[in-house]
């Protein structure tokens, strides 16, 4: 029998809490919740109001990974959803997962979190800037806090504030705080900035996908701010073979990784750091630190070459 939770409330069937979903580490469905339910307040923040898409991993990484953007069959009355229309479905809905009862229920059906670079109810809008670094082997995560290190100074020059968080897989994800900025602008802009960083360090940077480009390379993902991207949200766990969780990390730590493993970041490590440090992605909640996207890339950038 599915025993039955009570969550603020809400009745909410928990199944399978026994299950392995991490073999490497053991890692159960039942550790899976209670990450969820413990980070429940920093990871609410971030996807409070935005239209939530799963990857889901039911029966863990190695088993069937499918993502959706649909809320699944089953979706209680009481889970919020908010219009996004496709051009393939105009009446589309998603999930808003936006108190503790509605994440515990998604996070039972097992899923990576991803959210747009938008709120609900203003599809194409954009208050975040968000750059996905993703290294080619040999490159590691190593070269991308390098080049991190590079986009902070250059966001810096054009007035706007960088946050950093691992992607819980192999890269870094760097957010920006925005004033409501179309989309289109803001993609723009993302584009341009990824290609002034190629040339400017021409040994580590690529902006474009093609694999045959990207070896030893970090790949400056700027396509994730198209209204129909999504990004990992701060705080999902991830469907690797460890449980690594997509978590925000000090500019410090950026500055200091020498290897790999320096921002690896596992579900169990994940609570004492918010104990210790607070939510680092904070600052993109407040709304004294969003600022005006500039009209181009480069308006007040400084010009120099060479990684810092």
């Amino acid at each position: 029998m599915t025993p039955i939770t009570m969550v603020e409330g809400r009745r909410i069937p928990l199944s399978n809490l026994d299950k392995v979903l991490y073999p490497e580490t053991r890692f159960t469905k039942g550790e899976v919740l209670h990450y969820y339910a413990t980070v429940a307040t920093a990871l609410l923040a971030h996807i409070h109001d935005r239209p939530v898409s799963f990857l889901r991993y039911p029966d863990g990484p190695e088993g069937q990974l499918f993502f959706t953007k649909n809320p699944p069959p089953g979706t209680p009355a009481w889970v919020k959803t908010t219009a996004v229309p496709r051009s393939d479905d105009p009446s589309a809905e998603q999930v808003v997962v936006c108190d503790l009862p509605s994440l515990m229920w998604a996070a039972n059906l097992v899923v990576e979190f991803h959210t747009p670079q938008w709120t609900a109810g203003s599809p194409a809008v954009a208050d975040r800037l968000i750059l996905d670094l993703d290294p080619g082997a040999p490159a590691t995560v190593v070269e991308c806090c390098a080049v991190a290190g590079w986009l902070r100074e250059r966001l810096a020059a054009d007035g706007l504030e960088a946050c950093a968080k691992t992607s819980g897989a192999k890269g870094l994800h760097l957010s920006v705080p925005l004033e409501p900025t179309p989309s289109e602008r803001v993609s723009a802009y993302a584009k341009a900035l990824a290609q002034e960083a190629e040339r400017e360090l021409p040994e580590l940077v690529v902006h474009r996908m093609a694999k045959a480009l990207r070896p030893g390379k970090v790949f400056v993902d700027h396509s994730q701010n198209a209204a129909a991207k999504t990004t990992a949200a701060p705080y999902t766990l991830r469907a690797r073979a460890r449980p690594t969780v997509s978590a925000p990390v000090s500019w410090a730590e950026v500055e200091d990784c020498r290897t790999p493993a320096d921002l690896v970041f596992l579900a169990d490590d994940v609570p004492p750091r918010l104990e210790r440090d607070g939510d680092l992605w904070a600052p993109l909640l407040d709304p004294d630190r969003t600022h005006r996207l500039p009209g181009r890339a480069g308006s007040r950038a400084s010009r120099r070459r060479g990684p810092p």
